[in-house]
């Protein structure tokens, strides 16, 4: 059976997104997405207050409530049937992340098992025919087939087959 890895952040979850509207609600500031091709999303909110959204996104909890990318709950249902399917994510950068996150699949993707769950702090070590990521920098060293998630900080990467949804996704392998 064929493996695909398959990133959380900005790929299944939207910790964008969240934290977009935990800004706007919080301190009524605008976030712009311009400042954040090829780079960290921080750099989309102003200055004065990047070291705050780093500072929630390092804190616990954070990661516990993120909305589920749209679709993605019944692609990867059908795909785990199809697949040998593994989600993987280099959470470590934000240890207070791992506990949100193992709850935060048990809750949306209760059809993962604990067994397909990697928290980790490099992918260089994953292997697999497939890897589906938002960020160029797991996808390099990756010996199957890599695809890179659409997403607003990546928009201007070439060189890499895209995949822009879940629906394009059920498009490439649920043929």
């Amino acid at each position: 059976m064929e493996r695909i890895i398959i990133d959380m952040d900005e790929v299944i979850a939207d910790p964008m997104g969240a934290m977009i509207d935990w800004y706007k609600k919080e301190h009524g500031g605008e976030f712009d997405y311009d400042k954040i091709l090829n780079g960290s999303w921080s750099k989309g909110f102003p200055e004065h207050h990047q070291e705050m959204i780093i500072q929630r996104l390092k804190g616990p909890g954070f990661f516990r409530d993120l909305p589920v990318m749209e679709d993605a709950v019944e692609v990867l249902k059908e795909l785990n049937k199809r697949y040998d399917l593994y989600i993987v994510s280099a959470a470590i950068e934000f240890p207070n992340s791992l506990k949100d996150k193992v709850e935060w699949m048990q809750d949306h993707f209760p059809f993962i098992s604990w067994r397909q769950i990697t928290l980790c702090g490099s992918k260089d070590l994953v292997a697999g025919d497939y890897m589906i990521d938002d960020h160029v920098k797991n996808l390099k060293g990756f010996k199957g087939k890599p695809y890179l998630f659409t997403a607003a900080h990546n928009l201007d990467i070439t060189g890499y087959d895209r995949i822009d949804n879940w629906q394009h996704a059920a498009s490439i392998f649920l043929k």
